[in-house]
């Protein structure tokens, strides 16, 4: 009777989170410095998920900042942020939005202190990113692959 109890047990845990990509380009430096007004920011934001193996999971966020003044940029800084997480004992069909929510969720602050960190290496002071709503994000994204689908068919 314990290993029926044991294997239908729903275990969701975090079990590292880990800063998996980040890269600063300053293509037009030095001489961008020398311009005084304001780069123009611009943000976006991908998540992703895998399974590594039966529990184990991998959750990312990825988020891209580009600053330009003018047509020139002044940075551009991408940053991954990534989870590992156990997931067992839940319906399948119930992963795919752990993956694309809660996931995102719990790693995302995390990314907007690198994220912070980074940005502020370069000399300019740090973005700080607003709160995304993964939730809304989600199905954003199942809307636009079942266009897709229905578009292909």
């Amino acid at each position: 009777m314990s290993e029926q109890t044991t294997k239908s047990e729903t275990v969701f845990q975090l079990q590292r989170v880990y800063l998996k990509d980040a890269s600063i380009e300053l293509p037009n430096a030095p001489e961008i410095f020398l311009n005084r007004n304001q780069p123009k920011i611009e943000i976006q934001v991908d998540v992703g998920g895998s399974r590594i193996n039966e529990t184990i999971f991998e959750s990312a966020v990825t988020v891209t900042v580009t600053a330009k003044i003018e047509d020139k940029v002044t940075f551009l800084v991408e940053c991954k942020q990534a989870g590992i997480f156990e997931i067992s004992g839940m319906p399948e069909d119930q992963i795919p939005p752990i993956l694309g929510v809660i996931c995102p969720n719990m790693v995302y602050p995390y990314l907007r202190a690198n994220l912070a960190d980074l940005i502020t290496r370069t000399g300019y002071p740090p973005v700080h990113l607003s709160d995304v709503n993964f939730e809304l994000f989600y199905q954003k994204r199942l809307e636009a692959e079942k266009q897709k689908n229905n578009s292909s068919e």
